[in-house]
């Protein structure tokens, strides 16, 4: 089969969007010949264990999943009893971007909480942690953050260990989506297990997809008391594969030798490269009418553009409306993302916003 697309298409749309790094598709390539054991009794699976182990500590335990709906989903319904509600802030993707997965699916109710950052605190979270005991009120059990958020910014270990010993005061469990959670660490500089387990983080969904898997998360058990029938939510949720060799051969490329960590701190490299190359423009006036909405942290860039400004830009490079009322828009950068990548979008961006 000769490829479909045109190879030379670049954009900044998604980190979803790139291809798979040559190292995973190496793996499953590896992974690929003879018989192993089906639904997780394979040696991949066991390997897969093992580096989990050395990144979150002993005693952490990964299941694989199809993709990040299905690791949130059923992570949090591992988390709560029928009765149970998660606090989230409202820009989480389990509140906006899972189709109503979590409610339909999950029978999980959301109460969500306005924050400008993408980021929950204690005080934000004791704005729908309260009820308990009462009869007409789902029961707030969980607190699900993201990291790094859906606005690309980035949770401290402090303001990490803060969220969780709050949330645990009060009985309730840490959940964490880490679709990007590689981008944080390597953010911060720090090993996955200091932003997660040594901060008080109960469950994990440990995304693999948008840093370079072809599919593929895990939910990582940090704390076996917080999560239970995990074995079974799995296959009830349509998330146990049967060929599960290949999703963990993806997942042990992407921790072994820290493959995680170099794609990430390329993204997050490339998103830098891309917000400092527009703010000279500012400086020198090669760039007009543009603000930026957010810090970037991680691999995402927010911006506000000129009127117009955005569908221009899109004849060249594909990317998303975040607020289209505002005109904001996100630039997200991928393991595969070139300095030229860069360098050509920012060239197109001054000469729409200069004509």
């Amino acid at each position: 089969m000769t490829s479909l697309h045109d190879t030379s298409v670049r954009g900044f749309a998604s980190d979803n969007y790139s291809g798979i790094h040559p190292e995973v598709l190496a793996a499953i390539t590896a992974a690929n010949d003879g018989h192993q054991t089906a639904y997780g009794s394979d040696v991949y699976t066991a390997r897969l264990q093992e580096l989990v182990g050395e990144h979150f500590g002993a005693g952490a335990e990964a299941f694989p999943v199809f993709n990040g709906t299905g690791a949130n989903v059923t992570a949090l319904q591992s988390m709560l009893p029928r009765w149970g509600a998660v606090i989230a802030a409202s820009t989480a993707h389990i509140n906006v971007d899972e189709g109503g997965a979590p409610e339909r699916v999950g029978g999980i109710k959301i109460l969500n909480v306005p924050t400008d950052d993408g980021k929950l605190t204690p005080e934000l979270i004791d704005r729908e942690a309260w009820g308990w005991g009462d009869e007409h009120r789902a029961q707030p059990l969980v607190v699900s953050i993201t990291q790094s958020t859906e606005l690309g910014t980035v949770y401290s270990p402090d303001e990490l260990r803060t969220i969780a010993d709050h949330v645990h005061e009060r009985g309730m469990r840490l959940h964490m989506d880490g679709a990007r959670i590689a981008n944080a660490a390597a953010a911060l500089g720090l090993p996955l297990r200091a932003i997660t387990r040594d901060v008080g983080v109960d469950v994990l969904s440990f995304g693999g997809t948008k840093n370079g898997a072809m599919l593929g998360e895990a939910i990582v058990v940090l704390d076996p008391a917080a999560s239970e029938g995990l074995t079974y939510l799995r296959k009830l949720n349509m998330q146990l594969s049967s060929k599960m060799r290949f999703v963990s051969a993806q997942l042990v490329a992407l921790l072994e030798n820290d493959l995680w960590r170099r794609n990430a701190e390329h993204a997050n490299g490339m998103a830098q490269r891309l917000r400092s190359a527009v703010e000279a423009g500012i400086s020198d006036g090669s760039v007009r009418g543009v603000a930026f909405t957010q810090p970037t942290q991680a691999n995402g860039v927010f911006a506000v553009l000129p009127e117009g400004v955005a569908d221009r830009l899109r004849e060249s490079f594909r990317f998303y409306d975040w607020d289209e009322a505002r005109r904001e828009v996100r630039w997200m950068c991928s393991f595969d993302t070139s300095t030229s990548d860069v360098d050509a979008f920012v060239a197109e961006l001054a000469r729409l916003t200069t004509a």
